[in-house]
Formats: structure tokens, sequence, C-alpha cells
């Protein structure tokens, strides 16, 4: 399978759906210390913080972008909370994994928990959207390296979609929230 490249993202797409009101749930996970919090504070407000705390267990937050309420599980990624992975993923609109581009030494890992994740028959079909996050440090993967690390194109059952993106600088969050738009579903 071909990873998409731009992910069939529009702005004409968002503008077409103004009267409708859309809701999406999604379930971000990823190994400590990816970014999965900063994710959601940087949709949620825009806003960084260095200092994060890790999430123990998950969190829950909502956030409205536009015509969108984004439901966002924020799930630990200590291996003691990785069994409860696949239960917030049941049923979402997506499945958010967040991979630490610069952290070469947990790649295969985090390779191996995803690919054990999307193995499970209850998640087949949830579209995946991967991203390498800290793409602002000097040793980060590019797209291509990132990609071929974590066996993406070896997954076939869904579609997969891949943005590099920095959450202390913002880099392409606005495509990652465009991709989420697309892929909400009308709860009329």
């Amino acid at each position: 399978m071909r990873v998409k490249e731009n992910c069939g993202i529009g702005r004409v797409w968002v503008r077409g759906s103004l009267f409708f009101k859309q809701e999406m749930e999604l379930s971000l996970i990823g190994l400590q210390n990816a970014g999965k919090t900063s994710l959601v504070n940087v949709v949620a407000t825009g806003g960084y913080s260095e200092d994060m705390i890790p999430t123990v267990g998950f969190n829950m937050r909502k956030v409205t972008k536009g015509n969108v309420t984004i439901k966002l599980w924020d799930l630990g990624g200590q291996p003691r909370f990785r069994s409860m992975w696949e239960r917030y993923c049941r049923a979402v609109s997506a499945i958010v994994y967040v991979v630490d581009a610069a952290d070469r030494d947990n790649l295969s890992i985090s390779k191996s928990e995803l690919h054990d994740l999307l193995s499970k028959t209850s998640l087949n079909g949830i579209p995946l959207l991967v991203l390498g996050n800290k793409i602002d440090k000097p040793e980060a993967l590019s797209k291509q390296a990132l990609t071929d690390q974590m066996e993406l194109k070896s997954i076939t059952d869904r579609e997969v979609c891949c943005f590099m993106i920095s959450c202390k600088n913002s880099t392409n969050i606005d495509s990652v929230i465009d991709w989420l738009v697309k892929h909400s579903k009308s709860k009329n």
C-alpha cells in the first residue's frame, strides 16, 4: 500500500460542509514522551509547554474546530498502559499514533507496539494517522525514513496517512486538523 502523500486534504471540503454539525472521536496513542499531550494542547489552545507531566492512564478532552467537535482520548504510553490501547481505539473515527521522530532508540519498540495493536480484529478498517513529532530536532528522521522504519507500507487493511509535525513550533498542525475534519462523521 502506498502511504498517502497529501492524504486528500483540502479546505474546500471544510467550507462545503458548514451547515452540518460534525463529531468525531479519536484515540491518541504512542510511546511515552512522544508528544501526545502536547499535541492535544496545541490543537485545543494553540499553546505549547516544555514542562509536560506524563499521562497516567488517560485524559479526555473535547475540542471544537469550526463545525467539528473532536473528542480526544490521550492515552498513556508507558508499558503498563499499552494493554488499554485497544479498548480505547474501538469504534473511533481514526487512530492517531504519535512517534518521537528524534528518538531512534525506541523506534523499533514503537513499530512493534503499532503493528501489534493493528493486528486486533476489533480495530479492522479504522483509519490510521501516524505523526512523526519533534521534527524541530536536528536528529529527527525524514518522512520517508519514518515511513520505512515503521513499515507503514505493509499496512494494507485501512487508510494510512503520515505527517511530520512539531508540536513545539506548531509545524503542520493545521494539516493534521484538516485531515481529522475530513474524517469526521455527521451525527445528524
